[in-house]
């Protein structure tokens, strides 16, 4: 639609005789980034819920850098948009924002900027000229026009503010943080979110988060994902990833999964970048970050943080410079697994509670002030009915690829009673950045061995697995006799095959063609584990006949029972 044309309903001169809705005042949302758009559409429903007397209208500003996805992101959620060169036609009463980049049309309105970060943390590159400007404030003329309004979240931002742009005395309005208040009306409910995510029981989240940019985590070390699913035991850990929406904007997904492509495969949950991160981070047991406002979130939680990354760029005296500062480095060449425990074990929940408080005043009350400060911008009577609800965050949806090959540690211990084989399992599709895992080489009664999934795509590995495992159970013993001996017969180098049966239990077939069969006592589970302990007494020469061993996977021990099937007739060796 170009700028000269009329505008339709619900705003404009002739909007009257078509309306549905009469509104009294017209509100118009600035919508230039997505994380800035994101940001207004999570508060604003909640603000404006079941009042007819304001109409809403959005309008798109496509001089962003990382101004793709906005107008996706805006007809999925079913709004009105509006060119931002009409902005002027639709006589708004108040323009809404969280984006302070925005070329604010002449007229009388006052302008609301919310924060789509924690205060200003950040020096970021100005699209205005060559040099770099505080993230989230506007532009001086707009400060001294006294038009614009900054919603902060805490006192000490203003005197930040009033140090870097005099003019800027004010004009704040002090309300809180509404993300941070949803966050914390969630964080009971992480074992909910972990389930939802596909987060095994007895597994610990980890879930990394990058700001954008190239001191970003994920700009200055893109492989920091696969080294660390790489260095974490399968059976006790999954990993998430949280990357900012410039990053997506910027890029676009297929060259940030073309990028991740060794962690996706080995089980990566890539959140989704628009409503989703909130619950994710919800869910974490420990978050590897950056300097990044999700980084920030996470420690005010009261989660366990290691910093992978932390740009110059964070400002000093902010809530991010101090966590920059009190934040644990995660030195990624070494010991991972160490110091990912070690966060866990040690960090005390309240360890970054002063940094949060200097961060977010009075927490919970941010959508009852900003609601009150909208109103009055508006002009209106604030409704009578309740404050803004507070309401859980929806549960996000599983991402994670499911894993179909791995790197197996088998120990077997027989001076214990019973035997004892500790399997611990990682992604085959990390293998080469695992040179950080250290003595887990060949020695007596410690075997390696790679594991495969029939529905692997990667026919290297396929072919080079020493164990097999069918992807789904089989209804009867017969077919997996039947299956057992194909896969052999298929894939000469590999030396066992094993299948889950539908009833409970597996069988496992080994080239010589015995057959073992084998029950564990915790819930069904895949075949993997009960075929890992088969293959380390067949390497260590132990019985495999009417023994009785102990499994130690993760943070579970079961009792594994193995017997001998009865050769059927005229069956061989395979």
């Amino acid at each position: 639609m170009r700028a000269s044309q009329p505008l339709r309903v619900p705003v404009g001169a002739d909007a009257g005789r078509w309306s549905t809705f009469h509104g009294e005042k017209t509100l118009v949302v600035a919508a230039r980034t997505v994380t800035s758009t994101v940001r207004v559409l999570e508060c604003l429903p909640a603000l404006l819920r079941g009042d007819a007397r304001v109409t809403v209208v959005f309008a798109h500003d496509p001089t962003s850098a990382f101004g793709d996805g906005v107008l996706e992101l805006l007809h999925d959620a079913g709004c009105r948009i509006i060119p931002w060169a009409q902005v002027r036609q639709a006589e708004p009463d108040l323009i809404l924002t969280a984006s302070e980049n925005i070329d604010v049309p002449e007229g009388h309105c006052p302008v609301l900027v919310l924060p789509h970060g924690i205060g200003f943390q950040k020096q970021v590159p100005d699209s205005r000229g060559p040099r770099d400007r505080l993230s989230g404030v506007v532009p001086d003329s707009l400060l001294a026009s006294g038009r614009a309004w900054l919603a902060i979240s805490h006192p000490s931002q203003e005197e930040q503010l009033l140090t870097s742009h005099p003019k800027a005395a004010g004009r704040t309005l002090l309300v809180g943080d509404p993300c941070y208040d949803e966050l914390l009306v969630s964080a009971g409910r992480a074992d909910t979110y972990r389930q939802a995510l596909g987060v095994p029981a007895g597994h610990r989240l980890v879930v990394l988060s990058s700001t954008w940019g190239r001191t970003s985590l994920i700009g200055q070390d893109p492989d920091l994902a696969a080294r660390i699913l790489a260095a974490l035991p399968y059976d006790e850990f999954r990993v998430a990833a949280i990357v900012h929406p410039n990053v997506w904007s910027g890029h676009g997904s297929w060259q940030i999964r073309n990028l991740l492509a060794p962690a996706l495969e080995a089980g990566l949950m890539l959140i989704p970048h628009i409503h989703a991160w909130r619950p994710a981070l919800v869910a974490a047991d420990v978050v590897v970050g950056d300097h990044g406002s999700v980084t920030l979130y996470g420690a005010a939680l009261g989660k366990p943080v290691l910093l992978g990354a932390f740009g110059s760029e964070a400002v000093d005296g902010t809530a991010a410079a101090e966590l920059g500062r009190a934040a644990p480095r995660l030195n990624a060449l070494g010991n991972v697994r160490e110091q990912i425990s070690s966060a866990l074990a040690g960090q005390a929940p309240d360890r970054f509670a002063a940094i949060a408080a200097g961060a977010f005043d009075r927490p919970g009350q941010a959508l009852a002030r900003l609601r009150t400060a909208l109103y009055r911008l508006l002009d209106l009577t604030e409704p009578m009915s309740a404050p803004p609800p507070a309401l859980y965050l929806g549960e996000p949806e599983a991402t994670g690829a499911e894993v179909t090959a791995w790197t197996v540690i088998s120990t077997v211990s027989p001076s214990a009673d019973p035997d004892t084989v500790t399997v611990r399992r990682r992604p085959a599709a990390v293998a080469p950045y695992g040179d950080v895992n250290r003595n887990e080489d060949e020695t007596v009664g410690r075997f390696r061995h790679l594991v495969c999934d029939e529905r692997e795509r990667d026919r290297r590995l396929v072919e080079s697995a020493s164990v097999l495992l069918r992807g789904a159970p089989v209804p009867s013993s017969a077919a997996a006799l039947r299956w057992i001996e194909d896969a052999l017969e298929r894939l000469p180098g590999c030396r066992l095959a094993a299948t889950a049966l539908s009833g409970g239990g597996c069988l496992v077939g080994l080239r010589d063609g015995r057959i073992v069969e084998v029950s564990t006592s915790g819930p069904p589970t895949a075949p993997g584990p009960a075929a890992a302990v088969v293959y380390s007494l067949l390497r260590a020469a132990a019985p495999l006949d009417g023994v009785l061993v102990t499994l130690r996977i993760g943070a579970r021990d079961e009792d594994v029972a193995l017997r001998l099937r009865a050769p059927s007739p005229g069956r061989g060796t395979v």
